[in-house]
């Protein structure tokens, strides 16, 4: 009997995405293809799904609320319908974001969501306009929404040391939640402090394969966002916690076309991004000294910690798999101008005089 090899995990997200996208596209007017391929070359099938999504919301609101496009399916929309519209649709379409129905469900979009949108929208209309297709471009006349700082949420080392140590005794579990953790405790243990101590994504972590951990060098070898393959170091702890989990891991048997994969559900394939997400809520829930904790907030603890030790946002930058260092330097402005406050009494300028 032929055995099912299982598919790079990263690209076998993206051929999902590839298919969620063809399945979108046919709710879409015909002239959308011809923007598809055009940026097919530089982003990736989760991001062209994204705009997707987002370009189906503007043509059905155009198909809804303005009258133009009222009387026309969206499929028969044609490209030089969008010539007609101007600034103000573009900013009616931004307000009635804020708030609007679907499926008897009211959705809100903040500012950072109406950004996402819009920048959609620009880059839709861009391609067009630049290859001539149309003369009008209404989206770049249209600011993009103020964003207002958000506070990042991080842990603090005494708290990472309380969660790990949650997730180690499990002592705030319920009777049930125990009986799963008898079998979860060492798994969930090398997860977290995997994703405490490199700084990995959540995506980064579920696609790891057993051959992509190397304790000769003490590196696991990722798959960063953009396609691009990277080797992150770790230290004493993740690597005890690994040798600890990879013990057990022996004597289960995947399922099959599961094998490659180093972390596995209780149902023995590879675990998810979402059952990552449910597993460090449960934890982070019980301990209620804790913030609001995500997988991304483990991110944000350790390139706190990463920076506060080494004071190098390029390092920082790097290791986070960030592609602009500003990006980095906007995350941790506070521990930059904690450093800035120090070094006001770092240079003495004349001995002290005794009088």
């Amino acid at each position: 009997m032929a055995v099912l090899k299982e598919q790079n995990y990263h690209d076998e997200q993206a051929k999902q995405n590839i298919l969620k996208m063809r399945a979108v596209l046919e709710t879409l007017p015909r002239f959308c293809r011809d923007f598809f391929r055009g940026i097919e070359e530089y982003t990736s099938a989760r991001t062209r799904l994204a705009y997707a999504y987002d370009l189906r919301l503007f043509f059905e609101f155009l198909k809804e609320k303005n009258p133009i496009f009222r009387d026309t399916d969206i499929e028969r929309f044609q490209l030089e319908m969008l010539d007609e519209l101007k600034r103000y649709d573009i900013e009616e379409y931004l307000e009635y974001l804020s708030l609007y129905e679907r499926d008897g469900k009211e959705i809100t979009n903040d500012e950072r969501g109406k950004s996402r949108k819009l920048a959609s929208l620009r880059s839709f209309y861009n391609y067009f306009y630049q290859n001539e297709m149309l003369k009008n471009n209404p989206a770049a006349l249209v600011p993009l929404p103020k964003l207002h700082e958000r506070e990042i949420i991080r842990l603090e080392p005494n708290e990472v040391a309380i969660l790990l140590d949650q997730v180690e005794d499990g002592t705030k579990l319920t009777k049930k939640e125990l009986e799963y953790h008898k079998k979860t405790k060492v798994r969930d243990v090398a997860l977290l402090t995997l994703l405490l101590g490199t700084g990995i994504r959540v995506s980064e972590c579920v696609g790891l394969n057993l051959s992509d951990v190397n304790f000769d060098n003490g590196g696991i070898k990722i798959r960063r966002k953009g396609g691009y393959e990277a080797v992150i170091y770790f230290g004493d702890e993740v690597e005890i916690a690994l040798l600890d989990y990879l013990e057990e891991r022996e004597h289960i048997i995947p399922a099959e076309g599961h094998e490659e994969a180093l972390f596995l559900s209780l149902q023995n394939r590879r675990i998810t991004v979402r059952s990552v997400e449910k597993l460090v809520k449960k934890y982070a829930s019980r301990v209620t000294s804790l913030k609001k904790i995500t997988p991304h907030k483990l991110r944000s603890t350790y390139g706190t910690a990463l920076y506060r030790e080494t004071g190098d946002i390029y390092l920082v930058a790097d290791v986070l798999g960030h592609k602009d260092v500003n990006t980095t330097r906007k995350h941790y402005a506070a521990q930059e101008d904690e450093r800035r406050r120090r070094a006001a009494n770092a240079v003495k300028l004349r001995e002290n005089i005794e009088e």
